[in-house]
């Protein structure tokens, strides 16, 4: 017996692959759930749980601001009473006997029902359960008498995105299955008791579509293709399996920029692999993606096939290069339409070509910056500084820890004095976070304007460097993915940026020494990788710019 449940198919929008594998996978293909999604599961956990604690104490009408209950009483008609819930009883993995439970109860009118189940089986055989955290009694007509009952669902988000919204209409969908009436509204509880009203008139309709199509992959038995998307795979304990598939029939997906939607139109233009993607005219892209993404695409899968990096062109020259091509064509074949190439010659040429213009900074010092956060928290609560002294021939390593959350400030000024012992160094880091980070510090402590000003102006991004001007055959362009390509490897191979989140969680709660020390090696290795890829970026662009 198959049960779709609400996060079955939450994965389904997100990845059918997902869902498919979850209920008819081979579960050792699975890995360990990693340690940050085990925390985020947990988090998620108490979050809910604290919610419905609030809930359940709130007396109705409470005038205490800033609570979950308080902050829903304020969205929901007077006469709604949500004080007092009551459950179903029911043992876990009973759904039916949940189901019938959570039936009797709205039956006999309970104000508020805390973990209920809704059930509906379908004639594919495929049972549909779904598990809103609270069944509010609204007024209102349906087969129960003049109320009806609308879900509410409690997630761990801070925005009401699409999925959470789909989910609370998948709930509604099976209420009004039960009630005979489809409550007008649905609510999310998210973050910080954020509370926001699902229009289920908009989508119920993209709730259905999803539904069905899931209906159809699981009754068919039919196995999604494999696709790699990067941030949505991250986390799936299905995804070295799909990598390692992906990677065998050297899937498209692989290639940075082949997003979901690109793919979809890639296929509508007959392009299936990489290599047709390398060999693909500008010209037919152009139309469905815009010069620079198509420009991008070739130039990406062009650098894959050829397994080297490659200089970045800029979209207009090969759009350029196209057009002379269509122009020497068209002059051996006057059936085409020569005045149209040429034309867009016109338009094109004048387009400046690739700048050969060195933009990394070198110094005598030169200073490698990265930075360890705990978002739950609000504190960044190691700023790694690895300087490179050409003069004096060292490499020193200035781990700025705060072993509190309190002591941020502290090492905020320690780093400035850093820094200011290098006047003249360059500071280079990799993505935009860096950058964010100081300027929301030196507001927080009050950092002199010109202090914070003049620090900024010495930052350069590597990232940024990297992908205007270089191609690489590489899966991303994290730094990870950069380095190691170069060849560089982390001393801990299997901690990641995410796991030292849980490693300083880990410190606060009982000062193991060994989870700082984890953190610590991870950001020198960061601040290490960092550094090789800016020499390697570096001598690349010169060896070009001598060329």
């Amino acid at each position: 017996m198959i049960f779709l449940t609400d996060d079955l198919l939450l994965h389904y929008k997100r990845c059918p692959r997902r869902t498919f594998l979850d209920v008819y996978g081979d579960l050792s293909q699975q890995a360990p759930p990693p340690d940050f999604l085990l925390k985020l599961q947990q988090d998620s956990i108490t979050h809910k749980e604290s919610v419905l604690e609030t809930v359940e104490k709130s007396p109705q009408n409470q005038a205490t601001p800033k609570t979950p209950a308080t902050l829903l009483l304020t969205a929901l008609p007077s006469e709604v009473d949500i004080s007092a819930p009551i459950s179903p009883n029911y043992h876990h993995g009973d759904w039916e006997v949940g189901a019938r439970a959570t039936w009797d109860l709205m039956q006999q009118g309970i104000n508020c029902i805390a973990k209920p189940i809704l059930f509906m089986p379908t004639y594919e055989g495929i049972n549909l359960v779904s598990f809103p955290d609270l069944l509010v009694k609204y007024p209102g007509q349906s087969n129960l008498g003049d109320w009806i009952y609308v879900p509410l669902t409690i997630k761990f988000g801070r925005k009401p995105k699409a999925d959470y919204q789909i989910i609370s209409a998948f709930h509604a969908y099976l209420l009004t299955v039960m009630q005979e009436d489809l409550p007008e509204i649905a609510w999310l509880i998210l973050r910080r008791h954020s509370i926001h009203p699902v229009n289920l008139e908009q989508w119920m309709p993209a709730m259905i579509r999803v539904l069905a199509q899931c209906l159809e992959t699981l009754a068919q038995q039919r196995e999604p293709e494999v696709f790699i998307s990067r941030q949505k795979c991250s986390l799936c304990r299905w995804y070295n399996s799909c990598h390692a598939i992906a990677k065998s029939q050297k899937h498209i997906s692989l290639l940075p920029g082949v997003t979901p939607n690109r793919y979809r139109d890639l296929q509508e233009l007959a392009i299936a692999d990489v290599e047709s993607l390398a060999q693909t005219d500008i010209t037919i892209l152009e139309p469905v993606f815009g010069l620079d993404i198509a420009s991008d695409l070739i130039q990406q899968a062009q650098a894959t096939v050829q397994n080297q990096p490659i200089l970045r062109q800029p979209p207009s020259r090969l759009l350029k290069e196209s057009v002379l091509t269509s122009v020497t064509e068209d002059s051996l074949h006057p059936d085409r339409n020569l005045v149209s190439a040429a034309l867009r010659y016109a338009n094109y040429h004048r387009i400046p070509p690739v700048s050969d213009s060195l933009n990394l900074p070198t110094g005598l010092v030169e200073l490698f910056f990265d930075i360890e956060a705990q978002q739950d928290l609000n504190v960044d609560y190691l700023l790694g500084i690895l300087a490179i002294d050409r003069v004096h021939h060292t490499e020193t390593f200035y781990p700025l820890l705060a072993e509190d959350p309190q002591d941020e400030g502290k090492i905020w000024q320690e780093f400035l004095d850093l820094v200011e012992r290098y006047p003249d160094a360059p500071i280079f880091h990799f993505s935009e976070y860096e950058v964010d980070t100081v300027k929301r510090l030196a507001k927080l402590y009050n950092t002199p304007t010109s202090q914070f000003k003049h620090l900024l102006s010495r930052f350069v991004d590597v990232h940024q460097q990297v992908i205007a001007t270089v191609m690489l055959p590489v899966e991303s362009y994290s730094l990870k993915h950069l380095a190691r390509w170069l060849g560089f490897e982390w001393r801990d191979a299997t901690v990641t940026g995410s796991q030292c989140v849980c490693l300083y969680d880990r410190w606060l709660a009982e000062r193991d020494r060994e989870a700082l020390d984890l953190i610590q090696r991870y950001n020198e290795d960061d601040c290490r990788a960092t550094y090789h890829l800016k020499t390697w970026l570096y001598n690349f662009l010169q060896t070009h710019h001598q060329a």
